[in-house]
C-alpha cells in the first residue's frame, strides 16, 4: 500500500534544525522528514551544502543533493555574521532537535554549541556526528567515509584473497554514523517526554563502523587472529557466497544444515551430505578448499537461469547479482513502491528512492522535492520568526541571509 497525504508520520510536529552537510547528517534528517518531522536545513550563502555542486546534475540539482535532501526547507544564513547567528539561535529556541556534523569545536566557535543553545532551550536534543568524537587521539583530523572505513578494519576483509583492500561500494562510514545518530535522537526524544530535558547525542563515524563489525570483532577476540578476506564467501559458513555458472554467477546462502542438505540435493550430489568432510559446519569450514571445486564443477555445467530456478525449487536461498539499475527496475521495487516521482520547478520530474519504514502498511507520506538554496529563507523568517518585509530586506542587503533568487542551486 502506498502512503496517502493524510499520513503525516509519527514524528509530525517535531521540529529539526539541521546544520549538517554532505551525507551523514543529511541522510539522518531526511529519514526524520520521512517520519513526519519538519526539517529546516541551514546552508551557507553562495555555495550551500557542498553536495549541491557534485555532478551529474538534473537541471540545477545535483544527483547527490537530490538523494539526501527531500522534504526539507532551505534557509541560507551567514553564520559568521551576528545577524545570521542570531537567526540560527532564534530557530534553535523553537526546535526539538539540532543536528550538526562539523569538526568538534566549530559550532562552539559560532556560538551555536550545545551548552550555548541549551541555555535558552533545556528541552533541546543536540546531535553531533563527527569522525572520531571529542576525546579521540585522532583529534581534529578530517574524516570522510573512506578514512573511517580504512581505520575500522572493514576494508581489510572487503576483497578477494590476495587482492588489495577495497572500500565498500556504498558510503558505509557515513551511513553508519547517520543511522546510529537516528537511534540516539529518537531515544533522547522518548526520554525527554518523561524528563522534560534534552540530551547531547554524540556519534563518531569510526565508532559506528567498529560497532557494525559484528562477528568479525569476535573472531579476533576468540582466536587472536585477524579475520582474513574471503571475497563473497563467508568467514565461518560454507557454502555461502557467489558461485560461477556457465554464463555468470549465482548467490547461494546455506546458513543452516537444512539449506546445505537441500543444496547438495540440488547439485545431484546427495552423497556429500553424509561425507564426513562436509557433514557439519565445522568440517565444511575446515574443508572449504575441497568442497568449493566440487560445487564449481557442477554449477558451471548449467546457466544462471537454470540454477536460479533449480535452487528455488529445492528451497535454497539464492539470488542473481544485479546492477544498480537492475535492482531499481526489479518487480520487488515496483510492488513495494520504493521509487517515487516528485516534481521540481527547475529540474522537472525526479525519481527518488523512498524510505523503507512502514506503519500499518503505509510508507512515508509523499515527499516534496529538494529545495533550491535559500528557497525558503523568506518564508521561514516570516512564518517562524515573525520578521517584517523591511527587516528581511535589510538582512538580504547586509549579506546575513540569502533567498532562493541568489543561486540557481
Amino acid at each position: 500500500m502506498t502512503a496517502t497525504p493524510s499520513n503525516k508520520g509519527p514524528l509530525s510536529g517535531v521540529k529539526v534544525l539541521d546544520f549538517s552537510r554532505i551525507l551523514s547528517g543529511p541522510y539522518a534528517s531526511m529519514v526524520l522528514a520521512d517520519l513526519g518531522a519538519d526539517i529546516i536545513k541551514v546552508e551557507p550563502l553562495g555555495t550551500g551544502d557542498e553536495t549541491r555542486n557534485f555532478p551529474p546534475f538534473q537541471g540545477a540539482l545535483s544527483h547527490y543533493y537530490i538523494a539526501l535532501n527531500r522534504s526539507k526547507k532551505s534557509i541560507a544564513l551567514n553564520l559568521k555574521s551576528p545577524e545570521g547567528a542570531a537567526i540560527a539561535k532564534e530557530l534553535a529556541q523553537q526546535s526539538d532537535i539540532v543536528l550538526e556534523n562539523f569538526r568538534p569545536g566549530v559550532m562552539d566557535r559560532l556560538g551555536l554549541g550545545y551548552e550555548q543553545l541549551r541555555a535558552d532551550n533545556e528541552r533541546l536534543i543536540y546531535c553531533s556526528i563527527t569522525g572520531f568524537g571529542t576525546d579521540s587521539p585522532h583529534g581534529d583530523k578530517p574524516a570522510f567515509d573512506i578514512v573511517a572505513q580504512a581505520l575500522s578494519g572493514i576494508m581489510s576483509v572487503n576483497c578477494e584473497p590476495g587482492q588489495p583492500p577495497n572500500k565498500l561500494g556504498i558510503p558505509m562510514g557515513d551511513m553508519a554514523g547517520s543511522i546510529f545518530s537516528l537511534f540516539g535522537m529518537l531515544a533522547a526524544l522518548h526520554e525527554r517526554n518523561t524528563t522534560g530535558h534534552g540530551r547531547h547525542v554524540e556519534i563518531a563515524m569510526l565508532d559506528s563502523l567498529i560497532a557494525l563489525q559484528g562477528y568479525l570483532s569476535q573472531i579476533y577476540f576468540v582466536t587472536g587472529q585477524d579475520p582474513q578476506p574471503v571475497g563473497t564467501q563467508h568467514p565461518s559458513i560454507v557454502p555461502y557466497g557467489s558461485f560461477p555458472t556457465r554464463d555468470g554467477h549465482v548467490i547461494v546462502a546455506c546458513l543452516t544444515e537444512r539449506f546445505w542438505q537441500n543444496f547438495a540435493r540440488s547439485l545431484e550430489r546427495e552423497e556429500l551430505i553424509a561425507d564426513p568432510r562436509f557433514a557439519i559446519y565445522e568440517q565444511r569450514l575446515k574443508n572449504r578448499d575441497a568442497l568449493t571445486p566440487i560445487v564449481h564443477e557442477r554449477m558451471t555445467q548449467d546457466t544462471t537461469g537454470y540454477w536460479l530456478k533449480r535452487l528455488s525449487d529445492f528451497d535454497v536461498p539464492n539470488a542473481p547479482i544485479l546492477s544498480v539499475g537492475e535492482a531499481l527496475e526489479q518487480p520487488h521495487v515496483t510492488a513495494r513502491g520504493l521509487v517515487e516521482r516528485v516534481s521540481h520547478p527547475d529540474a522537472g520530474e525526479l525519481n527518488i528512492v523512498r524510505g523503507p519504514i512502514r506503519f500499518d502498511g503505509q510508507g512515508p507520506s509523499p515527499a516534496s522535492s529538494p529545495s533550491l538554496l535559500g528557497e525558503n529563507t523568506r518564508e521561514i523568517l516570516q512564518s517562524a520568526l515573525g520578521y517584517s518585509d523591511d527587516c528581511i530586506s535589510r538582512l538580504l542587503d547586509s549579506g546575513s541571509v540569502a533567498d532562493g533568487g541568489s543561486s540557481s542551486r
